[in-house]
Parts: C-alpha cells; structure tokens; sequence
C-alpha cells in the first residue's frame, strides 16, 4: 500500500498557523496555543525524549537539538529555513505546550516551557523546567 506523500506548502500552513489561528483565538492564543500542544502531546506520546527532534522534523516544526540538560531543567533550539521557520510574529506556543507535556511524561515532575525567539539566528529557544518536588 502506498502511503500519501502530499505535503502541505509551507505558505498553506503559514496561512493557517500564522493567520487563520490568530484570527480565530485572539488575545486568547499563547494560552490555548499552549494547551494545544500539551494535548498533542498526549495524543502522539513519545517514549523518550530522544525522540521529540524526530516528531518536530515530521510536523514541519524545524529542527530541534537538545542544548542542555540538567537535573531540572533542559534547553533545546530550534531552526529551520527562513521560509519554513518565520520566527516575525510568529507564537511558539503550541512547541512549547508539547515539549513541557512531553517531558512531563517521561520525567513525572509538574513542567513548563517557555520561549524566547532570537531573529538574528532565525531560532527559538526553548526552557523546559521541571519542579523536582511536584510529582504528577
């Protein structure tokens, strides 16, 4: 059986990420951006963290690399063309929702993510925090 090889053009799904959502959620889109990807990420559970730069790469998200690691907390940058990646007004939120659930999940401590967006690299940068005496 051959599996469906459409893509959607990085203009379409700039439309509807960039446009079409902010429309539609308004003031409210960090927020339910966010829960968003936390909710993605309990429908598409990874086993591993290992393998969150893989689920990024097929969602068209850009690539992601893990920059550090500690005991409670990690920082991951992710990148991409230009075209693909338009950091400008761009809400990383949903990213940030699926990385701090899915870390969630493999570590079992209450966790966050937030973004920070460096336009002269065209990157974001990730903190996932973890609370060490929060378990979930």
């Amino acid at each position: 059986m051959e599996q469906d090889q459409r893509q959607v053009s990085a203009f379409g799904y700039e439309l509807i990420r960039d446009h079409v959502l902010s429309t539609i959620l308004g003031k409210h889109q960090e927020d339910i951006l966010y829960w968003a990807g936390k909710d993605l990420a309990r429908k598409f559970p990874l086993f591993s963290m290992e393998e969150t730069p893989s689920f990024f790469a097929e969602a068209g998200w850009g690539s992601l690399e893990l920059e550090k690691l500690t005991k409670s907390e990690a920082y991951y940058i992710l990148t991409a063309e230009p075209e693909i990646l338009k950091i400008g007004d761009r809400c990383f939120r949903l990213e940030a929702g699926f990385l701090a659930e899915q870390h969630q999940k493999t570590s079992g401590y209450l966790t966050e993510c937030y973004e920070e967006k460096n336009t002269k690299r065209n990157q974001i940068r990730f903190h996932v925090k973890w609370d060490l005496k929060e378990k979930v």
